[in-house]
């Protein structure tokens, strides 16, 4: 190894629960940009070799766009290596995991869920259940604004992926087992009740394990198959009849692997899921912390898009993705050597001094806004414009119906070193006398 040692301040998940640590970003950026830091245990979770953290933009988009140098399949995206080689096999099948052209395969695959034209097609109902969901909370004078968030991107799944709406909590459970598993309120999550469920969902939660610790007391993985049998188990069900046109029914005729097909299904559910949930709550919150540009976006509606990039770049849902390189390399003056595990920051080169001007300050009117949050490259989120209409529909909706919004209370976030998550956001506003 070279160079110095970074504390692993950027790497306990505890940190995250008091705010991603944007001043350690900073001085790392200026001193140390490619950093070596350590990965020591966390609770239950085994400590792993270590890993570069990359926190400058242009080094973050370098490595997002060389696959050869910087692999997403070797070790997989997420910083903790799976647990055994059938693990590491089982999440190389998805396509996140994937480079090209294995990568190109699968993403055409579910490509045209997600055409502008396709979501153009969604946008008139997004928004009209985003202000349903808004409407439905008026009366009340004050809501748990994670909560009434977390049903829209749930929802617009459901609708895409041929769901029956009694099955929509069972979404929710998984990507709280799966992103939340660093975070004892989300590690065990099992809010479905049987007997809201169809039989499909009941037989499902059936096989749902009852621990994640094994008799030694190690963990296994939330993201392994056996961790997620009874998601697993719905994606087979589901598939057996799906709705003419859904993503399950392009899944079902595309000649995809077992492992293929369940990887797709978690990807659907988990991740086109969950950045949703984090990103809505943590957009209105960095609107409320600054009044005069909540203002602006109240007023002036026709900032909506800019408004909605500049929450991304000042709220990234997802903050860092793990690659491992292929060979020896060098990245900007550190030697890399090949097997190593490489993290890029998202959320410190959103703030990076060299691209945006005064990179702390949140402007509405910011542009342009070269942020990462969807990522760069051959991997670059393939749901991102469907993110963006739910993320409009929604500040909006509460900007124009919740008159006199504000905090009711202090925001409890995730704890997590991946998720830039939310638990509770309390809000109020005025009521009709």
């Amino acid at each position: 190894m070279t160079g110095s040692e970074v504390p692993a301040d950027i790497h306990h998940p505890e940190t995250y629960a008091h705010g991603v640590p944007y001043a350690r970003f900073r001085e790392l950026r200026e001193h140390s940009p490619v950093h070596w830091t350590e990965e020591p245990a966390v609770g239950p979770w085994p400590a792993g070799p270590g890993y570069w953290a990359v926190l400058r933009h242009a080094d973050v988009k370098h490595v997002l766009r060389t696959p050869e140098v910087f692999s997403s399949h070797l070790g997989a995206t997420q910083i903790p290596d799976p647990d055994t080689p059938g693990d590491l096999d089982f999440v190389r099948s998805m396509m996140l995991n994937q480079d090209p052209p294995a990568h190109a395969r699968l993403r055409r695959i579910v490509a045209a869920a997600f055409t502008p034209r396709a979501v153009r097609e969604l946008e008139a109902v997004i928004e009209a259940r985003a202000q349903a969901l808004v409407d439905g909370v008026a009366a009340r004078g004050a809501t748990d604004f994670v909560e009434l968030a977390a049903d829209l991107p749930v929802w617009t799944l459901a609708h895409i992926m041929g769901v029956p709406d009694q099955d929509r909590r069972l979404f929710y459970d998984w990507s709280n087992r799966v992103i939340g598993y660093q975070d004892p309120d989300h590690a065990g999550s099992a809010t479905a009740a049987p007997g809201a469920l169809t039989p499909v969902g009941r037989a499902a939660l059936a096989l749902r394990p009852a621990t994640l610790a094994r008799p030694d007391g190690s963990m296994i993985s939330p993201r392994s198959r056996e961790a997620l049998a009874d998601m697993f188990a719905y994606a087979h069900a589901l598939s057996g009849e799906p709705r003419p046109g859904s993503v399950m029914a392009h899944m079902r005729d595309a000649g995809l692997t077992r492992d293929e097909f369940e990887t797709m299904f978690f990807l659907f559910a988990v991740a086109g899921n969950e950045t949703l949930r984090n990103g809505i709550p943590g957009g209105l919150l960095t609107l409320l912390d600054h009044p005069a540009q909540f203002e602006l976006f109240r007023t002036r509606p026709e900032l909506t898009a800019t408004a909605v990039e500049e929450v991304l770049r000042h709220w990234p849902p997802v903050m860092d993705f793990r690659r491992t390189a292929t060979r020896d390399t060098e990245l900007a003056g550190v030697r890399v050597r090949r097997g190593e595990k490489v993290v890029v920051f998202h959320a410190s080169a959103n703030r990076d001094e060299r691209v945006f001007a005064d990179p702390d300050r949140f402007d509405i009117t910011r542009t342009p806004n070269d942020h990462v949050s969807f990522g760069f490259g051959p991997h670059v989120c393939l749901g991102a414009h469907l993110a963006r209409v739910q993320l409009r529909a929604v500040l909006r909706a509460a900007a124009d119906r919740l008159p006199g919004l504000e905090r009711a209370g202090e925001p409890v976030r995730l704890t997590s070193n991946f998720q830039n998550g939310l638990k509770h956001l309390p809000v109020r506003w005025r009521t009709s006398p």
